[in-house]
């Protein structure tokens, strides 16, 4: 019996996706969490084979969960609806078992369950194109200044700490803005965290 603790915030396909799980002749849902904290708990009491979790999720991400699951004997599967090329890169660093997209069909998560006891990994085929289809365009330099935008830090901080003038960050920065297809620090913050890209 492969033993399975499901971590959702959403109630309604929390409970759907424990029934649908329970139908299945060799499956069984031992514990049920809202967020990525009761998650590590109920992993902890039940040491379940498999705990399958979804990202945004309040308290802790399905993806810090997984970090801190990470040297367990439980594997992780992430169900979301989220592909990113920055979640799935930071999923497969935590070790994760499988990366599968809630829009797939429902008989693909038994099928991958079993197939992921069998120590394969699955991963949706959607984020392999996003991982490997996507690189970083800013250079050294143009992410040293992202780096302190990111940090708070304002347009004379950025010039005296990288020891250039105040014209050449923004110069910087309106660079890094086009390469980013975005329309202000904010957005260029966001997209570059998104992407996986902040080392």
């Amino acid at each position: 019996m492969i033993r399975i603790v499901l971590a959702e915030d959403q109630r309604m396909l929390l409970g759907a996706l424990g029934s649908l799980l329970d139908l299945e002749e060799d499956m069984e849902v031992v514990g049920k969490a809202s967020n990525g904290e009761e998650a590590i708990a109920l992993v902890e009491k039940h040491q379940p084979d498999i705990c399958i979790m979804d990202i945004e999720m309040p308290v802790k991400s399905g993806l810090d969960a997984a970090e801190i699951l990470k040297d367990h004997s439980c594997k992780v599967i992430i169900l979301t609806t989220f592909a990113r090329s920055g979640y799935f890169e930071r999923a497969r660093k935590a070790g994760v078992s499988g990366y599968l997209l809630k829009d797939s069909p429902s008989e693909d998560l038994a099928t991958s369950i079993r197939s992921i006891m069998t120590g394969r990994r699955v991963y949706a085929p959607e984020l392999i194109d996003l991982a490997y289809g996507d690189e970083n365009p800013l250079t050294e330099r143009e992410q040293e200044v992202l780096k302190l935008v990111a940090e708070g830090k304002n347009t004379k901080e950025i010039a005296s700490e990288l020891f250039i003038t105040t014209g050449t960050v923004r110069n910087y920065i309106s660079t890094i803005l086009d390469k980013l297809e975005v329309g202000n620090r904010i957005e260029a913050i966001s997209r570059f965290k998104e992407k996986g890209w902040f080392k």
